[in-house]
């Protein structure tokens, strides 16, 4: 007799949209290392916890497949994407050149709506930590970013940041594990915001090197740390850190 899985820890569901709840369910298991890199998602047990068919876990399943959380191993069912260096590097490199061009445009056509809604978001952040909801944290981290490309209003700049979200919410659950004080993580994107605000190019590129260059080479500190290195990483390019009192004038 097979042995029965060891519950995971799930939440009730709703009777609609069955399988966007269980993958939004799945997506949270995993950014809060329910299910680490390279478990098993065992369709039966998370089935039977969640009191449905195995029919629409496999179809969430192949959802965060195509959102590159999952990959399929034939006969072996889907496993947690593995976070390896090359994948890190590709990432943030991506990331980081789109993110200083959105906040340069978004500084640019900037509003006092905007603007608030920007500060308005790093208070949710503040506020968010203090409800050890690290997957709620990782949403809101996301939402803040996603506002600068928003204002940026450039569509297809917003459409490169969408298809980097699933592994950024990874990436960015990861970070979440590397502070201390939670309230490090809304205080990073509070000179990013001066920056904005300020509206010189110079200034947020740099502020935007700096954050997203810390978080790269953490991050990538980590991955080291839980994998054995493989071939030749790269690591986040030269001169992307600023004094600790932020940019020079």
């Amino acid at each position: 007799m097979r042995p029965m899985s060891s519950p995971v820890g799930l939440p009730a569901l709703a009777d609609s949209d069955l399988v966007g709840q269980i993958a939004r369910i799945l997506m949270q298991a995993i950014v809060q290392g329910r299910l680490p890199p390279g478990s098993k998602v065992v369709e039966a047990g998370i089935a039977r916890e969640l009191g449905v068919s195995r029919a629409p876990v496999r179809e969430a399943a192949r959802l965060l497949e195509k959102q590159g959380l999952l990959v399929a191993n034939p006969r072996r069912g889907f496993f947690v994407r593995k976070l390896e260096i090359k994948n890190i590097d590709e990432i943030y490199d991506l990331r980081l050149c789109i993110e200083r061009h959105a906040g340069v445009l978004a500084a640019q056509r900037l509003t006092p709506q905007s603007r608030d809604a920007l500060r308005r978001q790093i208070d949710v952040l503040h506020r968010t930590a203090d409800l050890d909801d690290p997957a709620r944290q990782v949403e809101e981290d996301y939402r803040f970013h996603r506002l600068i490309f928003e204002i940026a209003d450039n569509r297809r700049l917003l459409r490169l940041f969408d298809d980097l979200a699933a592994e950024l919410r990874m990436v960015i659950g990861l970070i979440g594990r590397l502070y201390d004080d939670p309230h490090e993580i809304a205080r990073t994107h509070e000179p990013l915001l001066a920056a904005i605000e300020a509206g010189h190019p110079e200034r947020i590129t740099a502020h935007v090197d700096y954050h997203i260059g810390h978080a790269w080479r953490e991050v990538g500190k980590l991955v080291r740390e839980l994998t054995p290195p493989a071939g030749n990483a790269t690591e986040p390019p030269g001169g992307i850190l600023l004094p600790a009192n932020g940019v020079p004038a």
